[in-house]
């Protein structure tokens, strides 16, 4: 169960599935030698850490290093309850799928416009020219930032969660990134510039009255930028790459546009944009095989792994929207499940609704490209054909 393998090297991070089944295949934990942490990668044991925050706790930072777990320390997906059920109430108040509703015919006229555009265009970029479309121009105006800080804002959310990984360059660079994003967010903040009525506004309010400190607020806008644009991004795009490599996949979903959540939930568990946060072990905790993980000890919780466990899921590593062999933890589980799911859920359905009724398949122009990142997986660049229906 004890390994020299490095999780964090570019050819790992390129194609990350063959070294967590390794991990996997070690037992249901694995210690990584050379970064002093656990790794769980087995959806069973995965899922109970994640529904266990008494014993794996968040409270000193889901990081992988000191630098962002203090700088995060505020930060709602840094801590536990009773802080955090309050403040993730300010996010499900506005996040949750009935206060999101209202917006629901907004985000499909876009999507159906966007479709359409794509189809009129024939090449275009699945990253830039569709996945970045929804949060610039609607998921904007539902937090209320100010419009001229919305392309900055975008550009630096970009790789967000780089700073915590391991102390290497990618880190480094996306603390100095997050240092920016920190800086003009407070700004924002200390200013009064969100727009009255958005999700911002709403935290911002609460903070004045005394509900939450300015820090916190802060810490929850913080969440915002880096939440609500890179993860969901990194799914539309996934989806398109996805199903322009399995065109039989895309046919099956456009003979059956029923099987849309199932087809967006299949995309997140074999591309699960985020692939691991860490915790600290409260207790010694037995996860099984005889083996006890020691209190203190810092545990790296694979969402990525846990979904192409073959415990879990038939045939695992195969692109299947009809599937129904198991809940998938791309979006986590417990407390700390995605605060925003449901809104990434809207924007990725409407999008590939429009684009069924439009598109009888797609083609790749080129070779796509990634952008390695520490925590997050997603593309920079996917060179599509869309062929009209």
């Amino acid at each position: 169960m004890h390994t020299d393998i490095d999780l964090f090297a570019d050819e790992v991070l390129e194609n990350p599935f063959p070294t967590f089944k390794q991990l996997r295949d070690l037992g249901a934990a694995a210690y990584l030698q050379r970064y002093d942490v656990w790794f769980l990668g087995r959806y069973l044991q995965t899922r109970n850490a994640l529904t266990d925050w008494k014993t794996f706790s968040s409270a000193r930072g889901i990081g992988l290093n000191s630098t962002i777990n203090a700088a995060w320390a505020n930060a709602l997906i840094c801590i536990d309850p009773p802080a955090h059920t309050t403040q993730r109430k300010l996010f499900t108040d506005r996040l949750g799928p009935a206060q999101i509703k209202p917006v629901a015919d907004t985000i499909e006229r876009r999507a159906q416009q966007l479709a359409q555009n794509l189809v009129a265009q024939g090449q275009f970029d699945a990253v830039k020219d569709l996945a970045y479309d929804l949060p610039v121009n609607i998921i904007m105006d539902l937090i209320g930032w100010p419009e001229e800080v919305r392309s900055k804002l975008l550009e630096l959310a970009d790789g967000s969660f780089d700073p915590c990984g391991l102390e290497n360059q990618r880190m480094h660079a996306g603390m100095a990134q997050l240092q920016e994003i920190f800086e003009l967010t407070s700004h924002i903040y200390d200013a009064g510039t969100l727009r009255p009525g958005g999700f911002g506004w709403t935290v911002a309010e609460a903070a004045r009255v005394g509900e939450i400190s300015r820090d916190s607020a802060i810490g929850l806008l913080l969440g915002y930028v880096v939440a609500a644009f890179d993860t969901t991004i990194s799914a539309i795009a996934s989806g398109v790459w996805l199903f322009a490599t399995h065109p039989e996949q895309w046919d099956q979903l456009r003979a059956n546009p029923a099987l849309l959540p199932q087809a967006f939930n299949e995309i997140v568990r074999l591309e699960s944009p985020i692939q691991h946060f860490s915790r600290v072990t409260t207790r010694d905790v037995d996860v099984g095989e005889g083996i006890t993980l020691p209190a203190g000890a810092r545990v790296i919780v694979s969402y990525a792994s846990a979904n192409r466990d073959e415990r879990q899921f038939d045939d695992a590593d195969r692109f299947n929207i009809t599937r129904r062999d198991g809940a998938h933890l791309g979006f986590g589980a417990g407390n700390h499940a995605c605060a925003g799911q449901s809104l990434a859920r809207l924007e990725a359905l409407a999008v590939f609704k429009a684009l069924a009724q439009h598109v009888r398949r797609f083609e790749l122009t080129d070779n796509p490209r990634r952008r390695l990142y520490n925590v997050t997986r997603s593309f920079s660049y996917v060179p599509t054909r869309a062929v009209a229906a």
